[in-house]
């Protein structure tokens, strides 16, 4: 949650009109992805995935609310094709790629820390 909310801050601060509207999504969101901790299993790539496709949907949900449907911009449909959907599609890409090549390092650092013990 501190994460999310000092990266929101960050974010705000660089692009946002008003001050907090960021840090309160990344502050939500880091609550909700908080649960994965508890269920996470180290091996198990799809619920990561899950996590940050979930994560990216309410943030782009929230940002519609925001930024267009509070202002009378009622057209989700094309919000959601035109840009919540192809987001959510090359954010899982980088993520499987990023997330496989930080598994490869943790599992090839892993056998080096248990020898050392």
């Amino acid at each position: 949650m501190l994460i999310g909310f000092f990266s929101g801050i960050l974010i705000d601060i660089q692009f946002g009109q008003v001050i907090g509207l960021y840090a309160m999504f990344m502050l939500l969101i880091g609550y909700l992805v908080g649960f994965a901790n508890k269920i996470y299993s180290r091996d198990d790539f799809t619920l990561p995935l899950l996590f940050i496709s979930v994560a990216n949907f309410v943030y782009q949900f929230l940002y519609y609310v925001f930024e267009f449907l509070l202002r009378g911009k009622l057209n989700f449909l094309y919000y959601l094709k035109a840009i919540i959907i192809p987001e959510i599609i090359y954010t899982l890409v980088v993520s499987v790629i990023l997330y496989k090549l930080l598994h490869m390092i943790n599992h090839s650092l892993e056998p080096k820390e248990n020898e050392e013990e």
